[in-house]
């Protein structure tokens, strides 16, 4: 098992305010990804129209803020899991618009894939036009 954290770097404005910052630490694993809540904009402001249930137990380690006019983040959308090798891989976890990891499609319409994980891998979570594109990023021990 690495000993260096990998990172979750946004690499779009939206995917920034998505998970309100520039990058996230994958403190552990398996670490999985989907959606907190939707907005959507009315009467000028964005305004929340769907949340997750509060009292409810989380089944995200990470939770994106889904701010575009059509759906694009799964409530469980994806998890990166690290192999016995140390190699990482991502899991779409049966979303319906599937990930896109370095240009290739990875699950969608509910069904789930997997697909390897280098370091500067691009995941796009979301359809192909979706705004929410991150860096994998495995930071050098040191």
């Amino acid at each position: 098992m690495s000993t260096t954290a990998p990172i979750l770097r946004a690499l779009t404005e939206e995917a920034r305010k998505a998970i309100q910052r520039d990058e996230r630490m994958i403190e552990h694993v398996p670490y999985r990804v989907g959606r907190e809540r939707r907005v959507a904009l009315i009467g000028g402001e964005y305004r929340s129209i769907e949340r997750r249930e509060t009292s409810a137990l989380p089944t995200n380690e990470l939770y994106l803020l889904d701010m575009g006019d059509k759906l694009n983040v799964s409530r469980e959308h994806f998890q990166i899991e690290q192999e016995q090798g140390g190699s990482y891989v991502l899991t779409d976890r049966g979303s319906a618009c599937g990930t896109i990891v370095d240009d290739q499609p990875v699950g969608g319409q509910d069904h789930g894939g997997r697909f390897p994980l280098r370091n500067g891998s691009t995941i796009r979570v979301g359809t192909s036009s979706s705004p929410y594109l991150f860096e994998f990023v495995i930071p050098e021990s040191g």
